[in-house]
């Protein structure tokens, strides 16, 4: 089973590779520190499962280079590998194409396991991820899309409404909205508030 690694981490890309170099059914064919590398890699490698942190230095994050790994022709299955739990993270990168979303803490053996459930195309998710999806289900809450996720992401870096548009890369009339639709949904009536509600709520993290 051919694995990639994709972590901004030396350290910790070289302590996976220790950790998976003891399971005989694992070869680890690549790895990135970046998206650009990553996406351009994994095309030429065409890996079983890809390893994914979200967080990638100051370019594209996990979740941007899941959707564009997923649109490969051979494109292998994401098992994403984190730290970060929050509602906003896993959502995020389901929707992306992720397999499974699995935390670093997480012992070996459950590793080990999420990586070939992945590889069978199965979910895999940590049992505190696992958690925080069933309580969402119970309660869901206001169901924010992607797209609003993303806003409210830059409206809490402080961007205003054309740094907004560039980023994503609509019109400004769309990002005003888009946040309209935020505002009803949070039940808020200013950027702030909806930002707070946001961070209380798990959407997003600062």
């Amino acid at each position: 089973m051919k694995l990639f690694l994709v972590d901004d981490h030396p350290v910790v890309r070289a302590g996976l590779k220790a950790l998976l170099a003891g399971e005989p059914d694992l070869e680890i064919v690549g790895e990135a520190e970046n998206a650009e590398d990553a996406v351009r890699l994994i095309a030429l490698r065409e890996p079983d499962v890809v390893l994914m942190d979200l967080q990638l230095g100051d370019g594209p994050d996990g979740v941007q280079v899941t959707r564009q790994v997923r649109a490969l022709a051979s494109a292998p299955q994401v098992l994403v590998l984190t730290t970060y739990e929050t509602d906003a993270d896993i959502v995020r990168a389901i929707d992306a194409g992720a397999t499974g979303y699995v935390l670093k803490a997480c012992p070996p053996d459950e590793l080990f396991q999420a990586i070939r459930a992945a590889a069978r195309g199965e979910t895999a998710l940590s049992p505190r991820v696992a958690t925080r999806m069933m309580r969402r289900m119970r309660d869901p809450g206001p169901a924010l899309t992607t797209r609003e996720i993303e806003i409210l992401e830059l409206l809490a870096r402080g961007a205003g409404n054309k740094e907004i548009a560039r980023a994503l890369f609509i019109t400004e009339a769309t990002v005003k909205t888009h946040l309209n639709h935020v505002y009803g949904k949070l039940g808020v009536d200013t950027r702030t508030a909806a930002v707070s509600k946001a961070i209380e709520s798990g959407y997003i993290r600062i």
